[in-house]
């Protein structure tokens, strides 16, 4: 895998570690280290870049792309899942914690939460219920 590197960046590691389960043009998919959900990936630039504003097109439709494809291997692994997050935090205010762009697919199942209603607007708690 030929991945730009940022220094001291833990992603270009991991990728140039070879920890990558799906590669896909101008990205690449690993399990995320900390899941919350069995079956987290995160869809990681090749390139260094910081979030998804510094992605080229390219890079955004290749990792659109790897997430579909994602989604098809987990659902034929894992007939629980009935339905997934996709998330991308964008700088620290935002949550966050590795500047390498990295989109999450988490899969998730009937029951994993007590009220799934409002889905990603629980990173601000008191916007969750509507």
């Amino acid at each position: 895998m030929n991945a730009t590197s940022g220094p001291g960046c833990v992603f270009c590691d991991l990728i140039n570690g070879h920890r990558v389960v799906v590669e896909h043009a101008t990205v690449c998919a690993v399990r995320d280290k900390f899941p919350v959900t069995e079956g987290h990936h995160l869809v990681i630039t090749k390139r260094h870049v910081s979030d998804f504003f510094t992605m080229t097109e390219a890079e955004r439709r290749d990792a659109e792309e790897l997430i579909l494809i994602l989604k098809s291997k987990v659902l034929e692994n894992d007939p629980t899942v009935k339905g997934f997050n996709i998330g991308m935090n964008c700088g620290v205010v935002a949550g966050q914690t590795v500047m390498h762009a990295h989109i999450h697919l988490i899969p998730r199942r009937e029951g994993d939460v007590d009220d799934p209603r409002g889905g990603i607007r629980g990173c601000v708690p008191v916007n969750m219920s509507y």
